[in-house]
């Protein structure tokens, strides 16, 4: 019997792998395609089987038709095949969209409608065969109807455009591969599963990208720059309550609201007191907070180390404020020293896997890398450019879905390897992408 299972789990496995890759090379081979005039020549005389509105069709009837083959008539492996082709197809359309010059108002509100017809159902099915919690689906499908019908409805009354924002892009690419995911683990159940947590996050991101369509964009940074502050704040009670683990979470929380505060500042505009909000943030959730970690850790010097990547950040937001920002040799987008959110990674990282006897060495470490005049490329605005968008929104699911299982599993020691992962890919990105 076991073998049996084991066997079946494989067949399984392998046709989620060769879905993928045959989905993702048309992906790339039409990504390539449209680049040729004769193409988009030929999509302009064939709309009615390859304009992005024609593709948003197919693929949802490919979806339907993988729901019914799955769920009602037992030809699993076709249905896999079929469903991961329709999910890999959303990225398809809005390859042809732009570079057709095809993207229209009623196409921006299609192509949502489109990926919860493709994703929903079989969810749903899940749901019901056992494997998701029926209520946390229902509290999905609640929250993207309510953002599908009726706030579009209102965006459209204020001529405010209802295309999906960057929380319902990653919202997106994280239920297509949950209900990927459900498919595998129904033959296996020695994958640890965390199907309900991932469903959780799809849930948070929804709600997310329902709010902030209603917000004016002028706000959009002073509300990331309030949760960053927010965030430094409470991580400082959990520390206080030797939740370590907590506290460095809710600061990695706060460290992606501060990835982004600036790109929307640039992009929509802000408050007059924006930066000075942002100043206070940063120095909060990424010297306060870790500071505050070195001391309660109790190693070697804590209380002196603590102080001194306090005066580290300091020093290194007050460089960046006073002189920095002035400097015509330094390009836009290159930092002069270690940015503070990634000192403070190396620091966090380091306090869920070092000794805390040793930990007054990784906060010297960091410090000097803040305080030091080595050049290191923005993040958000010079490294994630370098990503094409397809990358750059499948990294940001898997982040998300590696954090679920880190709850799940509760596994310390691995959140505090991926942290310190994470930072040095950085280092050697920021590096490597000066400009």
């Amino acid at each position: 019997m076991g073998l049996d299972i084991q066997r079946k789990y494989m067949e399984r496995f392998l046709v989620i792998i060769a879905s993928a890759a045959i989905g993702t090379g048309f992906y790339y081979w039409m990504a390539q395609m449209v680049k040729k005039q004769s193409m988009r020549d030929y999509i302009f005389s064939h709309q009615w089987l390859l304009s992005p509105n024609a593709i948003c069709y197919w693929r949802t009837a490919m979806a339907l038709v993988g729901y019914i083959l799955y769920f009602h008539m037992g030809y699993k492996s076709v249905a896999i095949f079929i469903f991961t082709f329709a999910a890999i197809l959303d990225g398809v359309d809005g390859v042809v969209a732009r570079s057709c010059n095809l993207v229209t108002r009623w196409g921006e509100s299609l192509d949502p409608f489109c990926d919860k017809l493709t994703y929903l159902p079989p969810l749903l099915g899940f749901a019901y065969a056992g494997i998701l919690t029926p209520k946390l689906v229902w509290a999905l499908v609640i929250i993207e109807f309510i953002g599908q019908f009726f706030a579009r409805h209102i965006l459209k009354l204020l001529k405010i455009s209802g295309a999906a924002n960057n929380f319902g892009k990653i919202k997106a690419i994280i239920c297509f591969g949950l209900v990927i995911f459900c498919a595998l683990i129904e033959k296996n159940t020695f994958i640890i599963d965390i199907g309900d947590e991932v469903l959780i996050a799809c849930i948070v991101l929804s709600a997310a990208s329902l709010v902030f369509k209603f917000i004016p964009n002028k706000l959009y940074a002073d509300i990331l720059s309030s949760l960053n502050f927010c965030c430094g704040v409470t991580s400082l009670y959990l520390t206080h309550q030797f939740l370590f683990a907590w506290a460095i979470f809710v600061i990695i929380l706060g460290q992606l609201f501060d990835l982004f505060d600036g790109r929307m500042a640039e992009k929509h505009g802000g408050t007059r007191y924006g930066p000075y909000l942002d100043d206070i943030a940063d120095f909060v959730s990424f010297g306060l907070g870790p500071a505050y970690i070195i001391y309660k850790s109790e190693g070697t010097l804590a209380i002196t180390f603590g102080l001194i990547f306090i005066a580290g950040v300091a020093y290194r937001l007050i460089r960046f404020i006073a002189f920095d920002k002035k400097r015509n040799d330094l390009p836009d987008g290159v930092f002069n020293g270690l940015p503070s959110p990634a000192g403070a990674l190396i620091v966090l990282g380091a306090a869920l896997v070092v000794p805390p006897n040793n930990l007054w060495l990784v906060a010297a470490f960091s410090v000097a890398l803040m305080i030091s005049h080595i050049r290191f490329a923005h993040l958000g605005r010079v490294v994630l450019k370098h990503l094409p968008k397809p990358i750059f929104f499948i990294l940001s699911s898997s982040i998300i879905v590696c954090i679920a299982f880190i709850l799940k599993t509760k596994s310390i020691q691995l959140f505090g390897c991926l942290i310190l992962a994470s930072v040095f890919g950085y280092i050697i990105a920021g590096r490597k992408w000066l400009k």
